[in-house]
């Protein structure tokens, strides 16, 4: 997981927040679902930044150094 990643995540969803409130106010359906589209994109997002840095931590933890002395787990 890169910080660049959840900043993406979090601008997609503040862009949906904005989208959803413009949406509301002009009464604006297709503004709206718009919104709540990237909402969920930004929260999908932010969920698959968490998985690759949990997969890249577990990674790390079971990394074995086989050079000299072979097998010790690092």
């Amino acid at each position: 997981m890169s910080v660049g990643d959840k900043f993406e995540a979090m601008g997609d969803k503040l862009k949906g927040k904005a989208e959803e409130a413009v949406g509301k106010l002009t009464d604006d359906k297709s503004k709206i679902a718009e919104g709540k589209a990237n909402q969920f994109k930004g929260s999908a997002e932010d969920k698959v930044a968490d998985i690759k840095a949990h997969l890249n931590d577990t990674a790390a933890e079971n990394q074995v150094d086989d050079t000299e002395g072979g097998g010790r787990q690092v």
